[in-house]
């Protein structure tokens, strides 16, 4: 904890008053552009792969970036999803996935799961992103391709999402999909083939 209050020290001291004039403004106003749909994996920090400033990106994090296809009822992401693109309007939605997931290299890998019995259950929001994979695929393709299965397949679940999908048939949001590569920090756009025709 002591690097983190020395973080927030550093943070007062040497970055807040370059930026005083935008919490300013962010303090009356909240208007992202984009909503980031990222895995919680300590790894992926959306604001610093995009170099965005406070107040640009709406973030959901979950683990393994797996978004419920929609279904009513009380739920954290579904609420953000729609704050996002019904109140807030952003424009973009991006989903990413990154390598060496721990979600996508368990159900690659076949883990056991059962001494994690709500990580198990909440995995099952992939089973579509497995189908997608290619039979013949070798053990070492799996992972990397299981990672741009399951950005594909959650794409399709987003456009199930009923303000993405009214805001896809009135053309005031785009999807997108992205792989971030974690050794070399480059990004990649998930192929348009593998992406539901809504997200094009």
């Amino acid at each position: 904890m002591r690097h983190l209050a020395e973080g927030i020290h550093r943070f007062q001291r040497d970055v807040f008053p370059d930026k005083s004039g935008l919490f300013a403004q962010l303090a009356t106003t909240h208007q992202p552009g984009t909503l980031f749909i990222s895995c919680s994996d300590a790894r992926v920090v959306p604001e610093l792969i995009t170099q965005a400033d406070p107040g640009d990106l709406f973030v959901i994090r979950t683990a393994g970036n797996l978004i419920p296809a929609y279904a009513p009822g009380s739920d954290g992401v579904v609420a953000g999803i729609e704050y996002a693109v019904a109140v807030l309007g952003v424009k973009d939605v991006i989903v990413c996935g990154h390598s060496s997931c721990g979600a996508m290299t368990a159900l690659a890998e076949g883990h056991d799961l059962t001494g994690a019995p709500a990580v198990a259950d909440w995995l099952r929001h992939a089973d579509a992103s497995r189908a997608r994979i290619a039979t013949g695929t070798t053990d070492e393709e799996k992972v990397p391709a299981l990672v741009r299965a399951n950005v594909a397949a959650q794409l399709a679940n987003l456009a199930t999402h009923p303000s993405v999908a009214r805001a896809l048939a009135e053309g005031t949001v785009r999807l997108h999909g992205w792989v971030f590569d974690i050794p070399t920090g480059t990004v990649e756009e998930v192929d348009e083939a593998t992406r539901p025709a809504s997200a094009a």
